[in-house]
């Protein structure tokens, strides 16, 4: 959400930072909506002042017994004017907000130009894609050969775009999911929270998914949301609160299930696991200072980096161009990982400084420990990782050429001594 006054401050900047994201200016109509508002606002306050003036003046009329109908009628009728400017106030301001709320955050200066994921920039990468003795498979290939990916019974259960695991691939997804939350928790200084996979209107507003991006997602009956993401319900857990500056900064790290619609992926990965209506993801979401809040963008990146190298993956950094940065972000890093039975790159991560976008549209506040009020805090937002594309590229990456897969070290703990699935 954007503040007026930084529209008013400089309406000619603000179309400037939506025209790189394709978007067409604004400004004029907004301030036209602001002063409507505003006009509406002062005119009551003047009618409320001469009310109160007309209250003493009938008081006055009447303890000295002259006529005071003039004066009551006057009364009448400006509490009537004054309802109906009151109206037009709301709605000049619920129209701005309308616009408000759908436009995007304002991108930092230094993402780079660009219309889609082809303009993004390869900022560095760890390691090389291996070179196989064989052809190597797609993660859907070696999971129907070894009997434990059931892509039939998932449809049966429930339609397209869900996978039944079983066996070691059902231990290995949750081994997965239990080592990323443990890393995060245990070494990396987040606090592990347990969350609401239901939300309500306001939660889904509060991180920009509502009102824009409402066909994404699934609804209940009862008018609640699925999340489509941990960070959902994280990131509100500062909705409304002001914070000392003292407590700063929260990081909360999250294991859920996450449900997503995929309204726009018609045609795209209709095999496999990658893009699927429901997967468990590792969340990683920060609440900071706003002068932090860039260092903490590339802590919570390494964290999700370290998850990779440690799983024995290729993987690269990529920093996303305008088009492709996301509604509620000023600047994100990808983590993409090599898939070998893909021959491709495909994203595993997403990392985002949000700034204040998320904490207006929440109200998350702190109170600076010197200077007096309070101000907006900055958020951020990072996969670490999900669960799902994880478990497609340990699988690709460590096949072996009988089809059978290695398992990462770090993964004994919570595999029971399975070194090899085949």
């Amino acid at each position: 959400m954007h503040d007026i006054r930084i529209v008013r401050a400089d309406p000619a900047g603000f179309d400037a930072g939506l025209a790189r994201r394709g978007l067409a200016p604004v400004a004029e109509s907004l301030l036209a909506q602001d002063a409507a508002r505003r006009a509406a606002q002062t005119a009551a306050q003047e009618l409320q002042a001469r009310r109160n003036q007309l209250s003493k003046e009938i008081g006055q009329a009447k303890r000295s017994g002259a006529d005071s109908t003039a004066l009551e009628a006057e009364a009448v009728a400006a509490r009537g004017r004054m309802e109906a400017l009151d109206a037009e106030a709301k709605a000049a301001e619920d129209a701005q907000n309308r616009v408000l709320e759908a436009l995007p955050n304002l991108l930092d200066a230094g993402v780079p130009e660009g219309r889609d994921e082809s303009d993004n920039v390869v900022l560095h990468q760890h390691g090389a894609p291996a070179n196989f003795a064989f052809t190597p498979k797609q993660h859907f290939e070696l999971g129907e050969a070894l009997g434990l990916m059931d892509f039939g019974a998932a449809a049966r259960l429930a339609g397209a775009r869900f996978t039944v695991l079983r066996g070691a691939l059902a231990r290995l997804e949750r081994a997965l999911g239990q080592w990323m939350i443990s890393l995060h928790a245990d070494e990396h200084g987040y606090s592990e929270i347990s969350v609401p996979l239901l939300v309500n209107d306001a939660t889904m507003y509060g991180t920009g998914q509502l009102p824009k991006f409402e066909e994404d997602l699934f609804r209940t009956t009862d008018g609640r949301w699925l999340i489509p993401t941990a960070e959902v319900p994280l990131t509100n857990l500062a909705a409304g609160e002001i914070l000392a500056e003292s407590a700063l900064p929260l990081r909360f790290t999250a294991l859920s299930h996450c449900f997503r619609s995929e309204a726009g992926s018609a045609g795209r990965d209709t095999r496999g696991m990658l893009r699927q209506h429901q997967f468990a993801k590792v969340e990683m979401v920060a609440i900071t200072r706003p002068e932090d809040s860039e260092a903490e963008h590339e802590r919570m990146t390494k964290c999700a980096e370290r998850v990779l190298t440690e799983l024995g993956l290729t993987w690269r950094r990529v920093l996303l161009c305008a088009g492709d940065t996301g509604f509620s972000a000023a600047r994100t890093y990808d983590l993409e990982v090599w898939l070998p039975g893909q021959q491709a790159w495909r994203e595993i991560s997403s990392c985002s400084n949000c700034r204040d976008f998320q904490a207006r549209r929440m109200a998350a506040r702190y109170r600076p420990a010197e200077g007096k009020g309070t101000a907006f805090l900055h958020t951020l937002n990072g996969s670490g990782v999900a669960v799902g594309r994880a478990l497609i590229a340990v699988l690709e990456t460590h096949q072996q050429e009988d089809g059978s897969i290695a398992v990462p070290a770090v993964l004994a703990p919570w595999m029971g001594g399975i070194t090899r699935i085949g």
